[in-house]
């Protein structure tokens, strides 16, 4: 058995080549804008925690302002 050298077809067009750089640079374009939407999504998430504590404040002065509020119809009811 002779061994023959590896052979390469010499045949890759130009329209080849262009097709591979156009699809790679649309690769790399969507990568970018994928790694920007991330980075926007993570600034907004290191945001949440602050408003969910904000919330969980509102929300416990609310209940305590209904307890009040019916504390003071239950006072009005009384005196008439």
């Amino acid at each position: 058995m002779s061994e023959k050298p590896l052979q390469f077809d010499r045949t890759i067009s130009f329209g080849l080549i262009l097709a591979i750089i156009i699809q790679t640079t649309g690769a790399l374009l969507w990568a970018g804008a994928a790694e920007a939407r991330l980075t926007a999504l993570e600034s907004r998430t290191e945001d949440a925690p602050a408003v969910t504590e904000r919330l969980a404040r509102l929300e416990e002065q609310m209940s305590m302002a209904r307890q009040s509020l019916s504390r003071i119809e239950r006072r009005l009811d009384a005196q008439d």
